[in-house]
């Protein structure tokens, strides 16, 4: 079944994984997590000996200081530019230390405490009454009643008093259910309750959050990737994956792939690798953007002309990405890619840059 699902939460794409550390794990374990700080480590940063891959590629301190946040109970927040795996990270955390991670609210500005905390059956209700038969838990309470991560993506997106309605969870273990009666009124956290919440800086004072609120947080930043190779290597692998997955039977040039990820970087630096200066797009340059471009250059390629995408697809696929906020981004564009370079892939790029629409 879960062959035919486009993309399986992290559990069960890595449940061969989960599976070993769980049975390699000696380790004293945070009441309420399903493996250790050392095992939920190997698991996101990876480990060959244990045949582990590394599905986060970033500072491992980043790692041991959220694992740490999560396991003093605080709420853990992932700040940062759009597109730096924020809630990949958030994902695999959640996998490793409950052993699920679709306890998720996506926060938006339509977002309600009912989405967020609990709802109703209102068939039932009206039959019977408000009762246990008739509440729909939605994330946060089912999190807190089975001691499990709750994700929180976009937390900013949300009204300030939407927000607020994590304050008392996180605070003091408890939430309240005013319409039943008895024990039944207040749901307090199992152990292993916790919130890990995402955030864009673009987006960050949309809706600011309260001081309240900060202080039952403990702050992380994800930050872009800083190394060329790496960086390259990422976007291969996840591209490879991706096309595999969308039916294309050749994985994507290695030399389409270090033109991508060259502009893309200098794009988003506003500066060549040789220090010439060159115009900074106002549109998101990430890493997952470039995964996204490289998957459509290679789709392109193999099912329209039955072969690897070619420099060409990769001027006709840059456009979506760099028109989406500013009109003027696309001239941006077509200057950088006027620029002759070195190499038979720059200069495919630049032949093929009346590709560009306008």
């Amino acid at each position: 079944m879960n062959e035919h699902v486009q993309r399986p939460p992290a559990e069960i794409r890595y449940a061969d994984e989960l599976a070993r550390l769980r049975e390699n794990d000696t380790d004293d374990r945070p009441p309420g997590w399903a493996l250790s700080l050392r095992a939920a480590r190997r698991f996101v940063l990876g480990d060959e000996k244990l045949g582990i891959s590394r599905k986060f590629v970033g500072d491992p301190s980043l790692i041991d200081r959220s694992l740490v946040t999560l396991a003093t109970n605080r709420g853990l927040m992932l700040v940062g530019e759009p597109g730096t795996a924020k809630s990949l990270l958030s994902e695999l955390l959640a996998a490793a230390v409950s052993g699920t991670s679709t306890l998720t609210i996506q926060g938006g500005a339509a977002t309600t405490e009912d989405q967020i905390k609990y709802s109703w059956n209102y068939a039932l209700l009206v039959a019977e009454g408000p009762s246990t038969r008739s509440l729909v838990a939605a994330p946060l309470l089912r999190g807190m009643a089975e001691g499990k991560v709750v994700r929180f993506e976009e937390i900013t997106r949300c009204p300030l008093e939407v927000q607020d309605c994590l304050l008392s969870p996180l605070s003091d273990r408890v939430l309240a259910v005013p319409e039943l009666t008895g024990p039944e009124a207040m749901v307090f956290a199992r152990e292993g309750f916790t919130v890990i919440a995402t955030a864009n800086t673009r987006d960050r004072g949309v809706n600011e959050m309260s001081a309240a609120l900060k202080r039952r947080f403990n702050f992380e930043t994800v930050f872009p990737i800083a190394d060329f190779d790496t960086e390259l290597r990422l976007v291969e692998a996840e591209a490879t994956a991706l096309l595999k997955r969308s039916g294309v039977g050749a994985p994507p040039r290695r030399d389409v792939l270090e033109v991508l990820v060259t502009a893309f970087r200098e794009l988003r630096e506003g500066q060549t690798a040789r220090g010439d200066a060159t115009d900074r797009l106002s549109g998101v340059m990430s890493t997952a953007e470039a995964v996204s471009v490289a998957h459509a250059v290679g789709l392109r390629g193999w099912f329209l002309r039955g072969e690897p995408g070619t420099a060409a697809d990769l001027v006709s696929c840059l456009a979506g990405t760099a028109a989406k906020d500013n009109p003027e981004d696309l001239a941006k564009l077509r200057r950088y890619l006027e620029q002759r370079r070195h190499g038979d892939q720059w200069k495919a790029v630049y032949e093929a840059r009346h590709l560009l629409p306008g």
